[in-house]
């Protein structure tokens, strides 16, 4: 496993995570969701990545319980705040109180006493930026939390509130972590140039696209059965957006392409994201332990320009870019 700086911090990351969004606490049973996190930790992935709304609070449990008895200086905890964790109006977003409530329960599920990387996950139009960035500071202060960064978050949001975290002392945002894949690029206008200015990383979700990019899926014929465009819990909405022939067929021209490299269609995937300097690191997740590891193996892998190219050329026009759909929907909508 290869390491990277996450953002400007003296903090490494290994370049695969281990995240945890849809498979803990719903889609995979507990003893298959902690054999999957000790695979990842065997092959040397140190950082975690979960949220407090993964399975309605229950992926953080499995995790925390996956995690138990592990050195916790031996690896780095991320969660997030945003999302409705209960019925209240106040049990979502990113007020002070919701921050606040929110990082103490992340805690107790955790089994931990301070998450490494704490991370607004959307950002909030509602409550004033300043009161959340206070809140986040006083985490720092009280040694909850060691770090804080955004998810899916504007340029312009994460400029805004630099601006204010310099101006008024705070420690700084340091990361982001944006969906970003050969299909989905609309980071690399705006977020990628700013982010690379102000040493903040990328830590990326779905660098598979959901499972798209790894060819399991056939133009023309249904999904496969147990895949997560069949399953509703499991994204099936998300994926939707790629269950198409042209975008099919043309990950088909990607298999020669993988071939050549002597890489499987999700390793090429995952490493083509991490060609990208500002990435500090991707995210993978899994149902299965020899998921794991075999993703694992696209750590320290440098694609040749010739690759770079073939994949290009492969998709076309089909990868999305516009910054304009980095948009974060209001929670209390």
């Amino acid at each position: 496993m290869e390491y990277r700086r996450l953002g400007s911090t003296g903090m490494y990351v290994s370049e695969i995570s281990y995240g945890n969004w849809i498979t803990h606490g719903s889609q995979v049973e507990q003893a298959s969701a902690i054999a999957c996190v000790k695979a990842a930790h065997s092959v040397g992935i140190t950082t975690f990545d979960t949220a407090d709304v993964y399975a309605g609070t229950r992926a953080e449990v499995v995790l925390g319980k996956a995690l138990k008895g592990v050195r916790r200086e031996s690896y780095e905890l991320f969660t997030k705040v945003y999302w409705p964790t209960g019925p209240g109006m106040n049990d979502r977003g990113l007020s002070r109180k919701h921050i606040m409530e929110s990082c103490n329960a992340s805690l107790k599920r955790l089994q931990t006493d301070h998450i490494d990387l704490y991370q607004a996950h959307r950002f909030d139009y509602e409550t004033p930026l300043e009161e959340t960035l206070r809140a986040f500071d006083d985490l720092i202060r009280a040694g909850k939390v060691n770090y804080i960064g955004t998810s899916e978050w504007r340029a312009s949001e994460i400029e805004a509130a630099l601006k204010i975290q310099d101006a008024c002392g705070y420690d700084r945002f340091i990361s982001n972590q944006p969906q970003y894949s050969m299909l989905w690029r609309v980071i690399e206008a705006e977020v990628i140039p700013m982010s690379m200015r102000e040493g903040i990383g990328q830590i990326v979700w779905s660098p598979i696209a959901q499972g798209v990019l790894t060819g399991k899926y056939k133009a023309g014929k249904r999904a496969p059965a147990g895949s997560r465009a069949t399953d509703k819990k499991s994204g099936a909405n998300m994926i939707s957006r790629w269950i198409r022939d042209d975008v099919l067929n043309a990950v088909e021209h990607l298999r020669p392409v993988a071939a050549e490299a002597g890489l499987s269609m999700a390793q090429l995937a995952v490493a083509w994201v991490l060609q990208n300097p500002n990435v500090s690191s991707a995210i993978i997740g899994a149902t299965k332990p020899a998921q794991v590891r075999e993703n694992a193996k696209a750590t320290g892998i440098k694609l040749a320009p010739e690759t770079m190219r073939a994949i290009d050329k492969a998709l076309g026009m089909l990868p999305e870019t516009d910054a304009a759909l980095n948009v974060s929907p209001n929670p209390r909508a």
